[in-house]
């Protein structure tokens, strides 16, 4: 008897050669989940598929922000328009080989996925003033090719730590890489005291990427909205505490902080925004 499949299917896209973008849910500036819902929001994006949880992701206990419940979820969504799959996914727990395997049967057997990519926030010491860079992994000559038609990092070189795991990222562009798929990370660099609140900057640059890439037609002004807005609500933290405003000069001027000068930074930055929000 055949092993039962770890996904399901409410509805078969009508797709052909599509691409697929992956955007983990726990992320630094929450920059996989909000690509992500912004791509849906702008084209259309229709729910067709999910991964079952109960056997990547702990359900002992489900964390809580904003007094709302957070399940772990793993949803697919389509655009049509667009010949377009993103997938939404809080990062499994456990059995890693058997979810990327799940989310490639997924995207081959049922949207006939070409390539894709998949979105991340890296922690960075800069300040958030300084312009946000696109870098790029790929796992094949075809899509180092593809890539070098943009404005994209593509030296970017990294190695897993040792004794650590490899990032999701990483562990899917490999399995795709042996399903003959092509593959890319995109990664941006998030100031450390963005990482758990958002970084529109970020936001705007990925997207801006996958405009050009996939031909999306996408009016940008609602992201430069976003990005001005949380600018002002720092420049206000800025003005009311000027210790904070020391600290990020410092970082404007790639002076670096210590570990004390860090830890208020983000004290005062997460609180400020969070009660502004």
């Amino acid at each position: 008897m055949s092993e039962k499949q770890p996904f399901r299917i409410y509805e078969k896209p009508e797709l052909q050669s599509s691409s697929l973008v992956v955007g983990w849910s726990e992320d630094a500036g929450k920059l996989g989940a909000k690509v992500i819902d912004y791509l849906n929001k702008k084209l259309g994006g229709k729910e067709f598929a999910e991964i079952e949880p109960a056997d990547f992701f702990s359900l002992g206990g489900v964390s809580v922000e904003g007094d709302v419940a957070q399940f772990p979820e793993s949803k697919f969504y389509w655009c049509q328009q667009k010949n377009l799959v993103v997938l939404q996914s809080y990062s499994p727990r456990s059995d890693w080989h058997r979810f990327m395997g799940a989310v490639l049967d997924v995207a081959e057997l049922y949207c006939h996925v070409k390539e894709l990519y998949t979105i991340g926030g890296m922690v960075s010491l800069s300040a958030h003033t300084a312009p946000r860079e696109l870098l790029a992994i790929a796992n094949s000559p075809e899509m180092r090719k593809v890539l070098s038609q943009y404005d994209i990092a593509r030296d970017f070189d990294y190695e897993t730590p040792p004794g650590q795991r490899p990032t999701l990222s990483s562990f899917l562009l490999w399995v795709a890489k042996r399903r003959n798929m092509a593959g890319a990370s995109l990664w941006v660099p998030v100031p450390f005291y963005l990482v758990s609140t958002e970084d529109p900057q970020a936001w705007r640059i990925t997207v801006e990427f996958l405009d050009k890439r996939f031909g999306l037609g996408i009016d940008f002004r609602d992201l430069d909205e976003e990005v001005a807005r949380q600018n002002e609500k720092i420049a206000q933290v800025r003005i009311r505490f000027p210790e904070i405003d020391d600290y990020i000069r410092k970082l404007e001027g790639n002076l670096g902080v210590t570990q004390e000068e860090n830890e208020k930074l983000v004290k005062e930055i997460e609180e400020f925004l969070r009660k502004r929000d």
